[in-house]
C-alpha cells in the first residue's frame, strides 16, 4: 500500500482505540504494550493531567479505518519515569537557548522492560510510523523524539530510519532448560551455589511465601502491596509513579498475566514483589516491605521469580533497571537499547558523538561484568 493510502494521526489515548484493533498489532507476547496494561494507567490517573505524561498515541489506518499500526506515545513534560536518562541533553539544550520540553516519548510508562515499540501488522508500515512521530515533532515545535527498551528485533527499524541508537545494560536471568532450582544451582560455581541457598533459608526462616494470580489476588493483597510499593516508590522516585486504583484496574484486566510474591509473618503481609508474565518473560517490576528482613529482597524478587519461569517454561527473567547485586545470584548482563531521533540538525550531531563514546564505557562494562557471572568457569 502506497504511503498516500495511509492515515496517521495521532488518537486523544489509547483507550480511544479499539482493544481489539489495539491488541491485534500487539501480540500476546508482552503485557505492558496490551490495551489493558496502557489503558490501567490511562484510566487510573497514572498518566494524563498532572503527570507530565500525556497520552499521545500514533496510529497508521487505510482508507477503510483499519488499524495497520500504532505506537505508545506520550507528550512528556520532564525525564521522569523513563530509566534512560537523558537529563544532560536536556540541561546542555536549554543552556543554548532552546526548549528540551515537551518531548515524545514512545515507551511503557514507568517501565524498564523490554518489548515491541512500534506494533505492526508489517514491518513495512515502520518507516510511515516513525515518519508520523517525527512531523509530529516539526509541527509542534518539539525537540526530540525517543524510544525506549526497545527489543533488539525492532532494532532495524529505528536505524533504517535515521534514529540515533543508545545502549546500557540490564541483568536477566536466562532459562537453560532447567528442570528445578536445583539443576540451576548445579551450573553455578560451589561458593556461589552455597551463598545462594544460605540466603534462601535464611529469607524463608519464620516467613510463609505465597504466590498469587488471576482470581486469587483479591483487594486485601492489593492493600497490602499499596503499602509496599508507597514506601519504595517514596524513598527511590520521591512519590509513587502508579494511584491505587492502578493495581485494581491491573486485577480487572489482566489478573492471569500477573504474579504476587507475598511474605506473611505471624499472618501478616510484610513485603511483596508484583511480576507481569509475558509469553517468553516474566518481567519483575515492583517491591517493597515493612519489616526488613536479610535477603527477603532477594527471594521475593530474584529466587521466586526464577523458581516461576522454570516452572512455567519461560525463557527469562527480566528483573528491571540497575542492580549490579543481582550478578551474584545468576542474572546476567545483557544489552538494552533505546532510539532517538532530534530534530536540530547541530543538536542530533552532539547527542551523536556523546553516544559513541558513551557506547565504548558500555562495551567495556559489559565485558568487565560478563567476566564475574557466578557460573563455573570452563
Amino acid at each position: 500500500m502506497a504511503d498516500s493510502d495511509l492515515i496517521a494521526r495521532v488518537a486523544p489515548a489509547v483507550g480511544a482505540v479499539p482493544a481489539e484493533a489495539w491488541d491485534r498489532l500487539a501480540g500476546p507476547g508482552n503485557p505492558f504494550m496490551s490495551h489493558a496494561f496502557l489503558t490501567a494507567l490511562e484510566d487510573s490517573g497514572s498518566v494524563g493531567p498532572g503527570t507530565g505524561w500525556s497520552p499521545a498515541p500514533l496510529v497508521i489506518e487505510d482508507g477503510c479505518g483499519s488499524l495497520l499500526a500504532a505506537a505508545p506515545a506520550y507528550l512528556k513534560g520532564h525525564s521522569q519515569g523513563e530509566y534512560v536518562f537523558d537529563h544532560a541533553w536536556a540541561d546542555a539544550w536549554e543552556r543554548a537557548g532552546g526548549r528540551y520540553y515537551p518531548k515524545l516519548q514512545i515507551a511503557a510508562p514507568f517501565t524498564p522492560a523490554t518489548g515491541p515499540r512500534l506494533l505492526l501488522a508489517d514491518e513495512g508500515y515502520a518507516a510511515p510510523l516513525l515518519r508520523a512521530a517525527e512531523s509530529l515533532c516539526h509541527q509542534n515545535g518539539l525537540s526530540s523524539a525517543h524510544a525506549t527498551f526497545v527489543e533488539p528485533a525492532q532494532r532495524a527499524l529505528f536505524e533504517r530510519a535515521g534514529w540515533l541508537l543508545r545502549n546500557d545494560i540490564q541483568f536477566h536471568w536466562e532459562n537453560r532448560g532447567y528442570g528445578s532450582f536445583e539443576d540451576f544451582l548445579g551450573v553455578l560455581a560451589s561458593r556461589k551455589r552455597k551463598a545462594i541457598r544460605k540466603e534462601r533459608a535464611e529469607a524463608q526462616q519464620g516467613v510463609e511465601i505465597r504466590r498469587l494470580s488471576g482470581a486469587d489476588i483479591r483487594s486485601e493483597h492489593w492493600d497490602a502491596f499499596w503499602v509496599f510499593y508507597q514506601d519504595t516508590g517514596a524513598r527511590k522516585w520521591g512519590h509513587p509513579y502508579l494511584t491505587r486504583e492502578a493495581f485494581d484496574l491491573f486485577g480487572e484486566r489482566m489478573a492471569d498475566r500477573l504474579l504476587l510474591v507475598l511474605a506473611y509473618a505471624d499472618g501478616k503481609p510484610i513485603a511483596g514483589a508484583l511480576n507481569f508474565i509475558g509469553g517468553e518473560a516474566l518481567y519483575g517490576r515492583y517491591w517493597g516491605c515493612t519489616r526488613d528482613k536479610p535477603f527477603l529482597h532477594f527471594e521475593l524478587c530474584y529466587y521466586q521469580a526464577i523458581d516461576t519461569a522454570i516452572e512455567r517454561g519461560l525463557s527469562r527473567v527480566e528483573a528491571g533497571a540497575q542492580g549490579g547485586h543481582k550478578l551474584a545470584r545468576g542474572y546476567e548482563p545483557v544489552r538494552t537499547w533505546s532510539a532517538h531521533w532530534i530534530a536540530d540538525p547541530g543538536f542530533r550531531e552532539a547527542v551523536a558523538d556523546f553516544l559513541e563514546r558513551e557506547r565504548e564505557g558500555v562495551a567495556q562494562e559489559s565485558l568487565f561484568l560478563g567476566q564475574r557471572t557466578p557460573f563455573r568457569k570452563g
